[in-house]
């Protein structure tokens, strides 16, 4: 049974007996993850939403410990490539199959400029996006990014049907807690996970605010904290 672990803000790790996968891998620097990035043993791909910090987060460095392929937008791509990674490129509205199943880079709204990184790099402009992975051949995620709310996610959700979607509910840089609830409308998934809240103060929100607004719709939430993991 595959497995979604999240670790804080909004890093998640996808699971399977085949395949591991890592959305927005920010364990460095992250005051709410439950491990540091030593403690990873497997990584097949990782997902990266945009080249804010505490989003590529420790992407470079497990891709060059695991070998493992960052999928990310053309830009930041190149930019990974040029430190060594293994990289996949794609830009929003395009989709390809992975071992693991079929991704689908939607857009999100969001700033697009890169932070600097340890050894002094900046990674370059680039646009902000979410992904929808069909997991398998049934199994649907929906990770969103760092993203305002925007009328387009009907058509996300349009098809194929989420069973899981991760939202930002953290306010001030992202949706707070009622767009995130709305958005849920908007997307139709069968249930959501928070994101994106409570790592630093600027983005303290409460989860069970969401959840009971998510529920209120008929929805499932899974309020998890950092180190959950849940079956799908």
């Amino acid at each position: 049974m595959p497995t979604l672990k999240y670790f804080g803000h909004s890093a998640f790790r996808i699971q399977d007996e085949k395949h591991t996968v890592f959305i927005d891998p920010f364990f460095t620097g992250n005051p709410i993850c439950p491990i540091h990035s030593g403690d990873v043993n497997k990584c097949d791909y990782i997902l990266v939403t945009h080249g804010h910090a505490d989003h590529l987060g420790d992407a470079v460095e497990l891709s060059l410990k695991f070998k493992a392929t960052i999928v990310a937008t053309w830009e930041l791509a190149n930019w990974c490539a040029s430190k060594g990674a293994k990289v996949h490129a794609m830009s929003a509205g395009g989709a390809h199959d992975f071992p693991f199943g079929r991704v689908k880079m939607t857009i999100a709204f969001h700033g697009c400029g890169g932070d600097p990184r340890p050894d002094g790099s900046v990674p370059p402009p680039n646009t902000p996006v979410g992904y929808l992975i069909t997991w398998g051949k049934s199994k649907v995620l929906y990770h969103s990014g760092d993203t305002a709310l925007f009328s387009d996610m009907k058509l996300i959700g349009e098809k194929p049907k989420i069973d899981i979607a991760m939202l930002p509910i953290g306010d001030n840089f992202t949706m707070g807690v009622e767009d995130a609830a709305k958005a849920m409308e908007f997307l139709d998934a069968q249930a959501c996970v928070p994101m994106h809240f409570n790592t630093f103060d600027v983005i303290k929100a409460d989860p069970l605010a969401f959840s009971f607004r998510v529920e209120k719709q008929g929805r499932k939430c899974h309020a998890m904290k950092p180190g959950d993991k849940i079956e799908f």
